[in-house]
């Protein structure tokens, strides 16, 4: 067969786009999808007429919204490599699923819109990707639209993020008086709608980066301050640096606009040149599974329910950290130590889901799941028991009770509740005497999700009832007193039996630790 597994893992470039919603990531998602030939069209969201969507947004509630709200997982070949693309939910509410996202991925791509900047979604995100130290690529996206000053923009992103930028190319006018980019990176002029002029997209430039050829681009007049501006700013300006880029401390920075397709072929290329392939992953007990060891390892770090609503099915989606996957091979389950056969598997393109036979470290895979996964599981093959680092976990802010509405669903309410929770997308709590449900969630979107989930995938109406933010905090059940409970502090355990309190607000946790002092409460477990 000619298997080369560190061949094969060398050749891998996972990532995930990051962005405020609106900035444009599935557009450019979907032009990355068109150079690897995956998909024969760009759907775009905004064609809500015409029902042609986008091929990454999976969900009703998607396609009514226009928005992302499961991180879909795609996959392509570029030249000479293999590209996974997670899409990552870009609305506030989802958080916690993109969270746990950017840690199956070996770098990141930020979108940001040229008009608006960076936005505290952007940001928030961007903080779990420096947390991880991987590296991040930015594209400022929309440059066929009246934008802020690049030079402004570049502030802005040093000191908002505290990371340092190195542009790659430099734009030639904005929004109608876009002409181009001056592309640094590669010495030559790239032409905006080169249609216009002799069809030439590329124009070289000199080794005293002038272009030498006669066009009618060296008449404009923004043309020599642009080439100036961008001089001068490469002499003051931050030097390039591989391992800065490999370390997260510098943003290579791409202008471009994904809805004309324009500098994001170039941002492609010049992407998979620097873009980690996959490295070692740290395990709980401080060591390290490199990608080339020939025994299998992954974690799950995402469970998506009906996904095809043809069939009940619900999958886990597995980040492969080490060895080579095969369809029907036997694996342990880390958490119960028990063994299981990986006979279902899918692979994710665009617009299609595909059996996969092989995959290497890198790669994204789905098993089809009957209740047996958890998010965070770690599943492996060889002797030695391999356990990941556990994912993040997200303390809600909202909470609601909720009940079926109809007594005769009881059935399908619990499953329903059981599986969307298990996804990761809820959080659930009982009260502690009545065993009253309550979820919550990190934004609202994830309720009105919820509900429409339950209605359409699980037959079943909920009644909910908003009760507000509050603070969640965990205690140690020995030295729990049920007589601490109010209404201030309502006490409830969390889906794994352990007692927590959500307190109305800081005051009234104040009042209890000074009521109770030596009770630890903690915010995470």
């Amino acid at each position: 067969m000619g298997f080369n597994q560190q061949k094969e893992v060398e050749r891998r470039r996972t990532f995930a786009i990051i962005s405020h919603p609106d900035a444009g990531k599935t557009t450019i998602t979907e032009q990355l999808l068109l150079f690897g030939g995956a998909i024969r069209s760009a759907g775009t969201v905004k064609g809500k007429k015409t029902g042609n969507f986008a091929k990454s947004d999976w969900m009703d509630i998607e396609k009514q919204r226009g928005i992302s709200v499961t991180s879909s997982v795609m996959q392509f070949d570029f030249e000479d490599k293999r590209v996974n693309i997670l899409d990552t939910p870009g609305h506030e509410d989802f958080s916690e699923d993109t969270y746990r996202t950017l840690m199956a991925v070996d770098s990141a791509v930020m979108v940001i819109d040229s008009a608006k900047g960076i936005e505290a979604q952007t940001k928030k995100l961007f903080q779990v990707c420096r947390m991880r130290g991987i590296p991040i690529f930015t594209f400022i996206n929309k440059l066929d639209r009246d934008g802020r000053e690049p030079l402004e923009l570049l502030e802005e992103l040093e000191e908002v993020l505290e990371i340092e930028s190195y542009p790659m190319n430099w734009p030639i006018g904005m929004g109608k008086g876009f002409e181009g980019l001056y592309d640094i990176f590669n010495n030559r002029v790239e032409i905006h709608r080169p249609e216009r002029y002799d069809g030439e997209r590329f124009l070289p430039l000199n080794e005293n980066h002038e272009l030498e050829i006669d066009h009618p681009i060296k008449q404009l007049s923004i043309f020599d301050q642009v080439m100036d501006d961008a001089e001068l700013l490469l002499e003051a300006g931050n030097e390039f640096s591989e391992e800065k880029i490999a370390n997260g401390q510098l943003t290579p920075v791409f202008f471009g606009s994904a809805l004309t397709n324009f500098g994001v072929e170039t941002f492609l290329e010049t992407f998979l040149k620097f873009a980690p392939a996959p490295s070692a992953h740290k395990t709980k007990d401080e060591g390290e599974v490199s990608p080339y060891s020939e025994d299998f390892s992954g974690f799950i770090f995402k469970i998506q329910a009906n996904m095809n609503p043809a069939h009940r099915d619900r999958i886990a989606f597995v980040r492969i950290c080490s060895g080579s996957f095969s369809r029907g091979m036997d694996v342990q389950l880390s958490r119960e130590s028990k063994k299981i056969k990986l006979n279902n598997s899918t692979q994710f393109m665009a617009d299609s889901r595909e059996q996969v036979e092989e995959a290497v470290a890198g790669d994204i895979i789905g098993l089809y799941d009957t209740g047996t996964y958890q998010i965070g599981d770690t599943i492996y093959t060889g002797k030695e028991k391999v356990e990941f680092e556990d994912l993040p976990h997200f303390t809600p802010e909202l909470f609601m009770r909720v009940t079926a509405k109809n007594v005769m669903k009881q059935k399908s309410f619990y499953k329903g509740l059981n599986q969307l929770v298990q996804e990761g997308a809820i959080q659930l709590y009982k009260t502690y005497l009545t065993e009253d449900f309550i979820i919550g969630a990190v934004g609202q979107l994830q309720f009105e999700v919820f509900k429409h989930r339950m209605q359409g995938e699980y037959n079943t109406e909920v009644i909910m009832d908003p009760m507000g933010t509050k603070i969640a905090r965990w205690i140690n059940p020995e030295q729990l007193d049920e007589k601490m409970s109010s209404s201030r502090n309502i006490l409830a355990r969390d889906r794994f039996d352990q007692p927590l309190f959500l307190f109305e607000n800081q005051f009234a946790m104040r009042w209890f630790t000074d009521k109770y002092p030596e009770v630890e409460l903690k915010s995470l477990l």
